[in-house]
C-alpha cells in the first residue's frame, strides 16, 4: 500500500437530480413498509424539467394508492426546496406506473414450510471501515458529505437564502505515511440566486468548507474552486435528468473501497443489494471499533432464492490482529447473515429509508427510532469474546 498520495471523493446534495429520485424512491419504500412491514418494493424514479415518472414492482396493501404516492412525491420535492419555474413541487407532472411484483420472483424469495426466506436477487455486496475519521469512514467522502450537509442546513434555515438545492462537492486529500493530513484541493458547485456573482458564492461557501474540514486542513486559495463554470442558476432536474441509483459510490465509500454494483434506494430490505451491504458495513465497522484492525473490507455474496450467503470474505489489509479466515467464521457465528437474519438483527422492516437518500448511507449517527442501525458498534464485546 502506498504511503504518500492524493485521493479524491465527491458528494452530491439532496437537490442533485439523481438524489431527488433516490429521495422519492425511498419515500415510497417507507410508505409501503409503514402500511405493511413485509411489503416488497422496487421503485425507480426519473426526473426532468417539471416531470417525474415512477415505475417498478411492489407487493403491499391496496391502501397505498398511486394518488398517495404522488402526494408523497410532491412533499419530498417541496421539502428539498424546489419551487422553481423549471421544477416545482406543486406544478410538476407526476406519473406513477408501479405494478404488482412478479410471482416468479415471489416464489423464490418468500418463506414457505421449511424453506427460509431467500435473497431477493443474486449479487455481491461490500462493507468497509477504517480509522481515518471518528465515524470510521474514509476521510475524503466523509468531508465531502459534511460540506454539503452544512450548506443545506443554512439554506433550509434561511441563513444563506441565495443558495439553491442542487450542489456537488469534491475533496482531494493529501496522505502521508498512509494518513490523511490536509486538503490538496476542494471543489464546490452550488446552485445560486441569479443576483449572486461567482465571487459572491465563493465567499458564502468558504467559511462552511473551512468549518467542515479539520483545523489547518484547508487547501491553498488557488486550489479552492467554487462554481468553476462561473454560473449555476439553472439546476436540479431542470438542468439535468435524474435517475434512482446513479450515485452508488457517493452513497458508500467514495471509491475508497469496492462496490458490488447494486443501488440501495427504492428497495425494501428483502433485497440484499441494500440489506446485505448494510450488514457488511455493520460488521466491518465493529471489527475496526473492536481494535482488530485499522481497516476492514468485507464481501458477501448471494443467490436469488437462497437464504445463506454463498461466501463471506474478509480483508484486513495487512493490519489485523487476527487471521482473516478465523474472523470469517466468527462473523457468521455472531450474526445470522440470511436476509431474514439481517432484517431482524438490524430491525430493517421499519420506515427508516427516506433519510438515507442524501449525504451517504454510512458514517451517520444511529437514530433512536432505528434509523442507521447498521452504524451501531454493539458487537464489540461479542467479537472480542469470540477470538
Amino acid at each position: 500500500m502506498r504511503s504518500s498520495y492524493l485521493f479524491t471523493s465527491e458528494s452530491v446534495s439532496e437537490g442533485h437530480p439523481d438524489k431527488v429520485c433516490d429521495r422519492i424512491s425511498d419515500a415510497i419504500v417507507d410508505e409501503f413498509i409503514r402500511a405493511d412491514p413485509m411489503a416488497r418494493v422496487a421503485a425507480e424514479t426519473l426526473t426532468t424539467t417539471n416531470r417525474v415518472v415512477i415505475a417498478g414492482e411492489v407487493r403491499g396493501p391496496d391502501s397505498v394508492t398511486h394518488d398517495r404516492l404522488i402526494e408523497l412525491t410532491r412533499a419530498a420535492i417541496k421539502d428539498i426546496g424546489y419551487a422553481q419555474s423549471g421544477f416545482h413541487w406543486e406544478n410538476a407532472e407526476i406519473e406513477c406506473y408501479l405494478h404488482r411484483q412478479s410471482v416468479d420472483i415471489a416464489q423464490g424469495v418468500d418463506s414457505s414450510g421449511d424453506k427460509d426466506e431467500g435473497a431477493g436477487d443474486q449479487g455481491i455486496m461490500f462493507g468497509f471501515a477504517c480509522t481515518e475519521t471518528k465515524a470510521l469512514m474514509p476521510a475524503p467522502i466523509y468531508y465531502s458529505h459534511r460540506i454539503l450537509h452544512d450548506l443545506a442546513a443554512v439554506r433550509h434555515d434561511g441563513t444563506e437564502p441565495g443558495l439553491g438545492p442542487d450542489a456537488k462537492s469534491q475533496v482531494t486529500l493529501s496522505y502521508e505515511n498512509g494518513k490523511p493530513v490536509r486538503a490538496a484541493s476542494v471543489v464546490v458547485s452550488t446552485q445560486h440566486d441569479e443576483s449572486l456573482s461567482q465571487e459572491d458564492v465563493r465567499e458564502i461557501v468558504r467559511p462552511y468548507v473551512e468549518k467542515a474540514l479539520p483545523d489547518g486542513w484547508m487547501c491553498d486559495d488557488g486550489q479552492f474552486y467554487v462554481n468553476p463554470t462561473g454560473r449555476f442558476v439553472i439546476g436540479g432536474p431542470d438542468g439535468d435528468a435524474g435517475l434512482t441509483g446513479r450515485k452508488i459510490i457517493v452513497d458508500t465509500y467514495g471509491g475508497a473501497a469496492p462496490h458490488g454494483g447494486g443501488a440501495f434506494s427504492g428497495k425494501d430490505p428483502s433485497k440484499v443489494d441494500r440489506s446485505a451491504a448494510y450488514a457488511a458495513r455493520y460488521l466491518a465497522k465493529n471489527v475496526v471499533a473492536a481494535g482488530l484492525s485499522d481497516r476492514c473490507t468485507i464481501q458477501l455474496s448471494y443467490a436469488i432464492g437462497v437464504a445463506k450467503p454463498l461466501s463471506v470474505y474478509v480483508d484486513l489489509h495487512g493490519q489485523g490482529t487476527i487471521e482473516e479466515s478465523k474472523l470469517e467464521a466468527v462473523l457468521q457465528d455472531i450474526m445470522n447473515l440470511s436476509p431474514r437474519g439481517i432484517r431482524e438483527h438490524l430491525k430493517l422492516n421499519n420506515p427508516i429509508y427516506e433519510r438515507t437518500a442524501a449525504y451517504g448511507h454510512f458514517g451517520r449517527e444511529p437514530d433512536a427510532d432505528g434509523g442507521f442501525s447498521w452504524e451501531k458498534t454493539d458487537l464489540i464485546d461479542s467479537l472480542r469474546s469470540a477470538i
